[in-house]
């Protein structure tokens, strides 16, 4: 499927990594490697069941040219499995059903071979083992798990809260620094009105089914979609259903209730957990609610995001950034959302950590001057025609897809690749990275594009990010309910004269007619516009009345209440109302697929597993390895310390009595990218230590003085470990 396929190449051998595997022993001075004893094949190199997992997977994500060549060899394959049933429905001979049988297995066993050798790596991916070895190293945990958990809430460790921390601080220099915005820090509850403003009170939710039975809750897209998936794995499906299935895929994201309704009736879904009839779907609100003050009165909820915060302080952010547009304002903090039925791990949780970014910009000009320095940036689009057409997803620069209007305009397309690059520099696989178009029936009704970077993990294709031209819809929403002015002032070329009508109010008769409703009505007569107080004004002639609505009341407004001026004034600036351009990451979806792109497993040893992070986001930069107790060694493992502690790097020192092999395969596998060997070499002056680069396993010498620099620099992206090996010695150890 798609996006991921654009440099697919073909894999000669199917792990990428050809690794050895190695014990280190201490003799006399030196270090000598064993190599391990060679193991029994007590049973082929892949098992059936990931052979299945496998084909699976190539069968929905192969790329074109993987295609041309898996096509003829199941065609073969269907030929063999047809005559064999042709044979045995004929009542053929046993010697000749069991010639075809013979010859069938022998074009299984090819096509699995072909399989297995074209698969990329992700192909095999084992959801168990990278699960089994993130809760075993306490990467993030079910939050009050003694209590038996509670679906969708998370806690963090200590490798998973420096792995979230180093995403947050990279996102926070390649954004917020880099680009120069402001940030806020805004409040988690959120009264009521400001929900009722933006839209979120009224139709902030997802469509739930329930077991007719028991009342367990579904999400239900999430079930149409996982039941729709497991029909196109099933091959009893006959072809007409499976394009059926594939045309409800294609367009359920646009969905409403009556659709998914006749979807679940027409293919007779029911509960996956007991097999009970469904109920139709009912919305059902995703936010949380609660209340201000001890009486209860004050209606509130936790922010289903951060956004409204930022608009709500439109003005002061303004005034601060003097007055002048564009400027982009930034908030990293969390979110709450009441999920229905959080069923897969940190991709859809109730309370997580958000970073959004609003970039305000005149509606009329949305071009951006840096947008030059991206426009070359290839992005693998998913446009909405393409997803229409039933055509795959194509790679273009961005530049293109802005001059082409495919990306609506400048700034949101400079967004986008500056996502892909944030996205690229903390470890997503670009192979395994698009960004979609929102179809028309799914995006906002006041948005005017949306691109949403999606990442491809074992759960498919998952929104990590969403990028969105919110018009000036937000804005204008809080205006309505607080008449407060979120206003900014454009310069015009030329003065203008314009004529101007307005209604002021007689605050000392309109306070003794309506009190405390006096202020209100006063704000809501200066928000009039020309044409709503000439009508007015026409109606007062008329009928000595005029009926204003305020907040759904109406109020009477006689003659004497109200003035109404008319002049003409010369303007040298305009009013515009802002649009926003937005760009939203959901970090937790992000770390997510960030583990499942970084997880290894060694080649030859498929037990023995680890995390390859990039350096620069990885929880420990380094581990500190002393390849003996002995206490002449300690003075050099408290300089190496010094050392890292100057260069403000992370590491943690392993002096367990374990061999260093078996400390290496520790430190690897919580996806520590350098290891720090203190020997006995290291004594002698100045003192040198090794250095192992975990993911490719060579090693280079250099003194302790330069260690900070160096590890530094690897981290930062600064300089490369293939720099490094070839500015300091590679190390070898005795036997090689």
């Amino acid at each position: 499927m798609l996006g991921f396929a654009r440099n697919c190449r073909k894999f000669a051998n199917f792990s990428t990594v050809a690794d050895k595997f190695f014990k280190v022993e201490v003799v006399g001075n030196k270090r000598r490697t064993s190599e391990p004893k060679t193991r029994k094949e007590t049973k082929p190199r892949f098992e059936k069941k990931v052979k299945q997992r496998i084909s699976d997977y190539l069968k929905q994500m192969a790329t074109p040219e993987i295609e041309i060549q898996l096509a003829p060899l199941r065609a073969a394959v269907k030929e063999s499995g047809d005559l064999v049933r042709d044979l045995k429905a004929k009542g053929a001979p046993k010697i000749d059903v069991d010639r075809a049988v013979v010859e069938l297995k022998a074009r299984k066993k090819l096509l699995e071979e072909t399989e297995i050798a074209l698969a990329p790596k992700e192909a095999s991916f084992d959801r168990l083992k990278l699960e089994d070895l993130l809760k075993r190293r306490f990467f993030y945990d079910q939050s009050f798990a003694i209590y038996g958990g509670v679906t969708g809430l998370y806690d963090f460790g200590p490798m998973g809260c420096a792995l979230k921390a180093n995403m947050l601080q990279e996102w926070r220099k390649h954004f917020i620094l880099e680009e120069g915005m402001l940030e806020v820090d805004c409040t988690s509850l959120t009264p009521e009105p400001v929900l009722k403003a933006s839209g979120h009170v009224d139709r902030f939710a997802d469509w739930m089914v329930k077991d007719t039975k028991n009342g367990e809750c579904f999400r239900a897209d999430h079930l149409i979609k996982n039941s729709i998936e497991k029909l196109l794995n099933d091959k009893k499906t006959s072809a007409e259903t499976k394009k059926d299935c594939e045309d409800v895929l294609a367009r359920l994201e646009g969905f409403d209730n009556n659709d998914m309704h006749q979807v679940i009736t027409r293919f007779g879904f029911k509960s996956p957990i007991t097999g009970n009839d469904l109920t139709e779907p009912i919305a059902f609100n995703l936010m949380f609610p609660t209340q201000i003050g001890p009486t209860g009165d004050f209606k509130a909820f936790l922010r289903p995001e951060t956004a409204q915060g930022i608009f709500v302080n439109f003005k002061r952010l303004l005034e601060f950034n003097q007055g002048k547009l564009p400027f982009a304002a930034a908030q990293i903090g969390l979110g709450f959302r009441n999920e229905i039925s959080p069923r897969q791990g940190l991709i859809r949780v109730r309370e997580f950590t958000m970073c959004e970014i609003e970039h305000f910009v005149d509606p009329e000009d949305k071009r951006l001057p840096k947008f030059a320095k991206v426009a070359n940036e290839k992005l693998v689009l998913f446009s909405a025609c393409n997803q229409m057409d039933g055509e795959p997803a194509k790679e273009l620069a961005i530049g293109e897809a802005v001059k082409a209007k495919t990306v609506a305009n400048e700034t949101l397309g400079y967004y986008m690749a500056r996502c892909q690059q944030y996205l690229l520099k903390v470890g997503i696989d670009p192979r395994r990275l698009r960004f979609r178009q929102h179809l028309s029936n799914e995006m906002a009704h006041y948005a005017q594009d949306c691109w949403d970077a999606e990442i491809l993990t074992s759960y498919g294709w998952i929104e990590c990010v969403g990028n969105a031209d919110r018009a000036c819809y937000d804005l204008q929403q809080h205006y309505k309910a607080t008449n407060v002015k979120l206003i900014a002032e454009k310069k015009l070329e030329k003065p203008t004269e314009v004529n101007v009508v307005e209604a002021q109010a007689n605050m000392a008769l309109l306070g003794k007619s309506f009190k405390k409703d006096a202020k209100k009505i006063q704000g809501a007569l200066a928000a009039l516009t020309n044409e709503e107080v000439e009508q007015m004004e026409a109606e007062l002639k008329e009928n000595k009345l005029f009926k204003l609505t305020v907040d759904n009341n109406d109020f009477n407004i006689t003659p004497d209440l109200v003035n109404i001026k008319k002049y003409s004034k010369t303007l040298h600036v305009q009013e515009i109302t802002p649009s926003v351009i937005e760009p939203s990451y959901g970090i937790g979806r992000v770390m997510y697929s960030l583990l499942e792109h970084s997880f290894r497993q060694r080649e030859g040893d498929e037990q023995r597993t680890f995390l390859a992070f990039p350096p620069l986001v990885a929880p420990i930069k380094c581990s500190i390895l002393p390849i003996s107790a002995n206490e002449k060694l300690v003075p050099i493992i408290e300089k190496v310390k010094e050392e890292l502690a100057s260069y403000e790097l992370s590491y943690k020192l392993d002096d367990s009595s374990g061999s260093i092999g078996r400390r290496y395969a520790r430190t690897d596998e919580i996806g520590i990218p350098f290891g720090i060997t203190v020997d006995f070499d290291s004594e002698t002056l100045p003192h040198t230590v090794t250095v192992r680069h975990a993911e490719s396993m060579t090693q280079i010498r250099l003194e302790v003085s330069e260690l900070g620099r160096l590890i530094g620099d690897l981290c930062k992206n600064r300089q490369t470990w293939q720099d490094a090996q070839q500015k300091y010695p590679k190390f070898e150890t005795a036997n090689e």
